[in-house]
């Protein structure tokens, strides 16, 4: 996968969650938008400094973490 350059990560930034450069614009309530049916040009009209690049990205790592499988590692007996 393409490196994502528009998702960052910062613990002082909506507790950690990830956002879209750096803004307190979360991955999820993109992805939640998107879901509920909203269009990528709705989406733009209701946060104006967004681009549309940034849903797009939204939407890739959201599909690249739905296939991450996270397992606990077994401890040392």
């Amino acid at each position: 996968m393409k490196k994502l350059t528009r998702i960052t990560f910062n613990p002082n930034v909506m507790g950690g969650k990830p956002c879209l450069r750096g803004m307190r614009v979360t991955v999820g309530a993109i992805v939640g938008l998107v879901a509920s049916g909203y269009s990528h040009e709705k989406i733009l009209k209701a946060y104006p400094y967004l681009e549309k690049e940034d849903i797009v990205e939204a939407l890739k790592y959201a599909a690249w973490r739905s296939e991450e499988i996270e397992l606990p590692l077994p401890t040392a007996a």
